[in-house]
């Protein structure tokens, strides 16, 4: 069920509350469990089929941390690393793999067609983090039930954030609602997710209108004239944003509203100096686990300027890649590793960019670089960079309303999470709440329901 759902918002959210708030005070050390269930039916809503590979890679990934806990064996956690990363493969990247040996000629490899469990490549990470870490000798052993809530728990198990288990796992022990600012927490919970709905809803669906037009029209082959072009490359780099920060600050306040605090995954990104910046700004939880568990494991910046360049770029491609399992996505992860590393040989030469030079340039190349993201081929992406460029003949109107006020909300900020955590307890408050709540309600009924974007990673 998607969180912008009458089915979420008005059945499945209230009904957990109400029944993890009473388990809380009547029967504590039921919550956990009940959490475990509860993520199981709302991961079980979209599909049935894949509850039962979504707890038995729980239940196989616990046990070998119990084996490997009672008897370290080096080549144990290797294994079951590679195992997650096969059965990511095996779902996502099979069919793709089987397209680029059949570019091969005399080669015929078959196409599985197998659907793409939701959430997959979310959760095969946060298996990744923690085998990780055990082996490292940082993370300690869990029971079962502490495992499986780390893994599954519902407002993150889709598309993030991707939490380590140091922040979340010592949460589990507390009696969230025994706390002196328990209901201070709710509130700003229930704030946070009226305003990721807002964002969603009033700021990144409005933009589908366009932008899916002029990449399906690049898709099937048609020209695009300069005006579409920019608005489709604008629109798309706030539809993104506000989508998956929208999700984010929904799932971190619907976290807190059970008591938990989930790790912000945005900070502004578009107001980023430099590409460095900015990927300390945008989806921040993967881009400290691709340097904490890809980019220094390759040689971080360790073994001399050329390995460093090597490893920022083999980090970035390889990010992409995660993100979808195609050619486009894999080239717009290392231009942004080519990008990195150009900004790290401009640091190395004593070089400075004037900040507002640099938030144009860092602003330019990620909205470049974001057709390549959203375009199904290189061939739709090139009908894009034409249109951008001028070199298609004709004349179409730019559509800017709705991107001028999404971007000028990207820019100027703050964040929902600081925003939301200034803001004083007032009575006016809660009703200018509860008013955008219902405002959200009735544009979700009235217009068309995006699903988020991540989802489809």
């Amino acid at each position: 069920m998607l969180f912008n759902s009458y089915v979420f918002l008005l059945a499945f959210l209230p009904a957990a509350l109400v029944l993890h708030g009473l388990v809380a005070r009547a029967a504590p050390k039921w919550r956990l469990p009940l959490l475990v269930l509860l993520s199981s039916v709302f991961y079980g809503w979209w599909d049935l089929r894949f509850v039962p590979l979504l707890g038995g890679s729980i239940l196989v990934n616990w046990l070998v941390a119990r084996a490997f806990g009672r008897r370290p064996l080096a080549w144990l956690i290797p294994a079951a690393i590679a195992g997650n990363l096969a059965l990511l493969g095996l779902f996502k990247y099979a069919d793709f793999l089987a397209d680029l040996a059949n570019r091969i000629p005399g080669l015929d490899a078959p196409r599985l067609g197998l659907a793409l469990p939701l959430g997959i490549s979310f959760f095969t990470f946060h298996h990744i983090m923690y085998l990780a870490d055990l082996r490292a000798g940082r993370a300690p052993s869990f029971g079962l039930v502490k495992y499986a809530l780390y893994i599954s728990f519902f407002p993150q198990v889709l598309a993030g954030p991707l939490v380590r288990w140091s922040e979340i796992m010592h949460q589990f022990e507390e009696r969230p609602y025994a706390r002196p600012d328990a209901a201070e927490r709710f509130g700003r919970g229930l704030i946070l997710l009226a305003l990721g709905l807002a964002k969603k809803v009033f700021l990144g669906d409005p933009l589908a209108a366009y932008v899916n037009p002029v990449f399906q029209a690049a898709a099937q082959g048609k020209a695009i004239a300069l005006g579409e072009a920019w608005q489709a490359t604008l629109g798309f780099t706030f539809q993104i944003y506000f989508d998956f920060s929208g999700y984010t600050d929904m799932a971190l306040g619907i976290a807190l509203m059970f008591g938990l605090v989930l790790p912000q995954n945005f900070d502004v990104p578009y107001r980023a100096t430099s590409l460095q910046d900015f990927w300390r700004r945008w989806h921040m939880t993967l881009s400290r686990f691709l340097r904490d568990y890809l980019y220094i494991p390759l040689g971080g910046n360790r073994h001399g300027l050329p390995r460093q360049v090597g490893a920022l770029f083999a980090t970035m491609a390889l990010g992409g890649l995660w993100h979808g399992a195609g050619l486009t996505f894999l080239a717009w992860g290392a231009l942004h590793g080519a990008g990195l590393g150009a900004g790290l040989l401009t640091r190395r030469a004593g070089r400075r960019i004037p900040a507002p030079l640099g938030w144009l340039m860092t602003g330019l190349f990620v909205a470049l670089t974001w057709v390549l993201f959203r375009a199904t081929s290189f061939d739709a992406a090139l009908a894009i960079y034409r249109g951008l460029l001028g070199f298609t003949p004709g004349v179409s109107e730019f559509k800017w309303r709705a991107i001028a006020v999404a971007g000028l909300v990207a820019t100027v900020g703050p964040t929902a999470w600081n925003a939301v955590h200034r803001l004083p307890p007032r009575r006016s408050l809660a009703l200018a709440v509860a008013l955008l709540f219902v405002l959200v309600l009735l544009k979700i009924g009235d217009d068309a329901n995006y699903e988020f974007i991540y989802f489809q990673f």
